[in-house]
C-alpha cells in the first residue's frame, strides 16, 4: 500500500468510526475533487495539498468559486508546504489539522484530533447562535502605567489568513502601535501561520506566550487552542474558559478583553469567516468608544462574522479589504477621547 492509499485508509478508517458519518465520495486528486464536489457537494471536504494533476489549494479554490463548501484542509505539514496550508484557508478552507497515520497495528493515530476538529466545524457549518445586541461592557480602569501607543486588533477566520496579509501590509512600516491577531487556527498550524505573514508583508510577526505585554510597532499572534485575552495588568493570557465556545481561540473573548481593560486607544477590525465570532466582542469595544471596522460582503471569502457585525452596528466602518489599513491609519490619527465620550453617553 503506498502513502497516499495509506493517508486514505486512515482517514476512512477515522471518519466511519463515528456511526453518524458517512463518506459520499474519495478522489484521488484535486481535479477529481472539483468534478465530484460539483456532482454531489458534501458537508465537509477533507483536504490533502499535495496531489498529483492539481493540488489542493487549487481545488480549493475552484471549489469555492463554483460549489461552495465546508473545507478542512488535512496535511501532514511537511517542509514545503506551509504556503499550501495558508493559500488553501485563503480560498475558503476553514482550518488545517494533521494526517492521521496507520500505526503498526493498523489503528490511525491524531483520530481524536481529527475527530475534534470534524465535530467542532460541524457546529460552525450549521446556523449560528443569534448575537446579542448589547453586550455588557465593564468600565476601563485607571492605571499610572497606561501604554503611550495604540493597540490595533485583528480577528478572522475563513480566508482570514489572506485579508490579515494584505492589512498589514497596507499599514506604515513604522506605524507607533501595536498590532494582536486572533485567527481561528489550530495550534499546530500558528507558527507556520506567524512564519507566512512575516514572508508577505515583510513584518515580524511574533507569536504571543502567557504573560508577554502588548508592544509598540510589533504584530503579535495567539498561538494555541486556548483564548487569548488581555489581563487588567495589560498582559496576554491564555484561558480554556469558555469551554462550550468551539470557535478557538476566539475573537469575542479577545476583543471583550481589550473593551474591558485596554486604557489607550484601541482599534478592532473584523474580518473574513464563518459564523459569528467577534460580533459581540467588536460591539463592546465600540460601546466603549474605541474605532471598530468590519470587513465589506464584497471582499469577504465567507460574509458571515463581519455580517454579524454590520447586524448589530457593531462597527463604525464597513470597508473592503484594501481599504482597512487606510482606515485604521486615519484612526490612529484621530481624536480618541472625543469619540470614546460620544459613544459612552449612548450607553
Amino acid at each position: 500500500m503506498n502513502d497516499l492509499n495509506m493517508a486514505v485508509e486512515a482517514l476512512r478508517r477515522v471518519v466511519t468510526s463515528v456511526p453518524e458519518y458517512e463518506i459520499a465520495w474519495i478522489a484521488a486528486d484535486g481535479e477529481e475533487a472539483v468534478q465530484r464536489c460539483a456532482a454531489d457537494v458534501p458537508d465537509l471536504i477533507l483536504m490533502d495539498l499535495i496531489m498529483p494533476r492539481m493540488d489542493g489549494a487549487e481545488a480549493t479554490r475552484i471549489i469555492m468559486r463554483q460549489s461552495p463548501c465546508a473545507i478542512l484542509v488535512v496535511t501532514a505539514a511537511v517542509a514545503g508546504t506551509t504556503s499550501k496550508v495558508f493559500e488553501a484557508m485563503g480560498w475558503g478552507a476553514l482550518d488545517a489539522v494533521n494526517t492521521p497515520v496507520l500505526e503498526t497495528s493498523g489503528d490511525p493515530s491524531r483520530a481524536t484530533e481529527l475527530l475534534a476538529k470534524i465535530a467542532m466545524l460541524r457546529k460552525l457549518i450549521r446556523k449560528p447562535k443569534a448575537v446579542m445586541p448589547h453586550p455588557r461592557t465593564i468600565a476601563v480602569p485607571k492605571t499610572d502605567s497606561a501604554p503611550g501607543f495604540p493597540l490595533i486588533v485583528l480577528g478572522a477566520s475563513t480566508g482570514g489568513p489572506a485579508a490579515i496579509a494584505r492589512v498589514l501590509a497596507g499599514l506604515p512600516p513604522h506605524l507607533p502601535a501595536a498590532i494582536a491577531i486572533v485567527q481561528h487556527v489550530d495550534e499546530f498550524f500558528a507558527p507556520g501561520l506567524a512564519s507566512w505573514l512575516a514572508q508577505q508583508t515583510s513584518r515580524e510577526v511574533k507569536i504571543v506566550s502567557s504573560g508577554d505585554r502588548p508592544e509598540a510597532s510589533t504584530v503579535q499572534m495567539a498561538s494555541t487552542d486556548g483564548h487569548l485575552l488581555l489581563t487588567p495588568e495589560l498582559t496576554f493570557a491564555y484561558a480554556e474558559e469558555p469551554l462550550d465556545c468551539y470557535y478557538r481561540p476566539s475573537v469575542d473573548v479577545f476583543f471583550r478583553s481589550v473593551a474591558n481593560y485596554w486604557p489607550t486607544q484601541a482599534i478592532g477590525v473584523l474580518l473574513t469567516g464563518m459564523g459569528a465570532d467577534g460580533a459581540k466582542g467588536l460591539l463592546a469595544m465600540r460601546r466603549t468608544g474605541w474605532h471598530t471596522i468590519a470587513q465589506d460582503q464584497g471582499t469577504s471569502i465567507v460574509y458571515g462574522m463581519p455580517k454579524a457585525a454590520a447586524s448589530i452596528d457593531a462597527a463604525v466602518e464597513i470597508l473592503p479589504i484594501d481599504q482597512i489599513a487606510g482606515g485604521i491609519t486615519r484612526a490612529i490619527g484621530s481624536a480618541p477621547v472625543r469619540e470614546r465620550i460620544r459613544h459612552r453617553s449612548r450607553v
